[in-house]
């Protein structure tokens, strides 16, 4: 008899414990290369997520991806939940401009913005280049198509009236990749729009000689000057091996958006999971280290807020 109520009470922990597994519900937030920071963005939510998993059942995964517009189409094919994207991009899908141009994402809802990210470029020492211009007739990666390092790239030549042919290469590398080509001689500049300190930067710079290069002059400033989502930036001295200097740039932010059609409570939970543990979040990579909520809700994010990001903030008394 006691052998029986034994094998009864295991098999409702069984089905409890069953029960409890299916209730569980999995999103993918999508990032870019692995060496980048949208990847320890993505890596950093679903590790906050996944601590409370046993409370709100959630579970999170944050694999490598092609990018901002490659994580954007994903939320709009329904393929991701999240993902990480230069503001920008968000801008464009949600308002059917640039790369977006007809094909204006309506349903793309922002949650929050995150770190800065300079348009970076970083170039041999031996290779004669002083400034942006010196790139023209040199072996430079552009980035791979669907990243938004790629698109700013092409907004950047634009500005400038050039084109891809006026590289002698224009090589389409992951992030991932373009670190040790530039150190194996492969190509004379890589280019990267990212927050710093970043891993293939201070894999480059400490693998070979290489600069950081300024990019200023009147076309960067009109580019400045006519989109809200641009602003001057810098990126300090003393990051990267052998440039002491400040390099003067422009850049964008890094913003984490979804869909409409996410469950008002997934994103909420999200939300709370990192800004109830907001310290915890910031001491996950440098690059967060200065984040606060204030901006982190109020700038980069041009597409409206999901409902389930409101709720929380409004909780918080951080909007009305």
């Amino acid at each position: 008899m006691k052998m029986l109520k034994a094998a009864s009470l295991t098999a409702v922990v069984a089905l409890s414990a069953q029960a409890a597994g299916a209730q569980e519900k999995f999103i993918t937030i999508g990032t870019g290369g692995q060496t980048g920071v949208y990847y320890v963005v993505g890596q950093s939510i679903c590790r906050l997520i996944n601590r409370g998993t046993a409370d709100h059942n959630l579970r999170c995964t944050a694999p490598s991806t092609g990018g901002s517009i490659a994580n954007i189409n994903a939320i709009k094919a329904g393929d991701m939940d999240m993902g990480v994207a230069q503001s920008d991009w968000q801008f464009h899908a949600y308002n059917g401009s640039s790369e977006f141009e007809g094909a204006k994402f309506d349903k793309l809802r922002a949650v929050f913005s995150v770190h800065g990210e300079p348009f970076t470029v970083l170039a041999r020492a031996d290779a004669g280049i002083a400034d942006f211009a010196d790139l023209k007739g040199k072996r430079v990666n552009v980035g791979n198509p669907g990243s938004g390092q790629r698109a700013t790239m092409d907004v950047v030549l634009n500005a400038l009236g050039w084109s891809i042919d006026d590289f002698a290469l224009a090589s389409e590398l992951q992030p991932s990749e373009q670190a040790a080509a530039l150190g194996d001689n492969k190509v004379d500049a890589i280019v990267y729009t990212v927050g710093h300190p970043n891993g293939s930067i201070q894999e480059a710079t400490s693998t070979v000689d290489s600069r950081l290069v300024n990019l200023t002059g009147p076309e960067i400033d009109k580019l400045i000057a006519d989109n809200p989502y641009y602003a001057k930036a810098t990126i300090p001295g003393g990051m990267y091996a052998g440039n002491d200097s400040e390099t003067t740039t422009f850049g964008v932010k890094a913003t984490f958006v979804t869909s409409s059609d996410v469950d008002e409570d997934v994103v909420y939970t999200v939300v709370k999971a990192v800004f109830d543990d907001f310290d915890r979040f910031k001491s996950l990579h440098p690059a967060f280290a200065n984040l606060s909520e204030e901006e982190m809700i109020a700038n980069g994010n041009s597409a409206p807020l999901h409902p389930g990001a409101e709720k929380y903030y409004r909780e918080r008394g951080w909007i009305q």
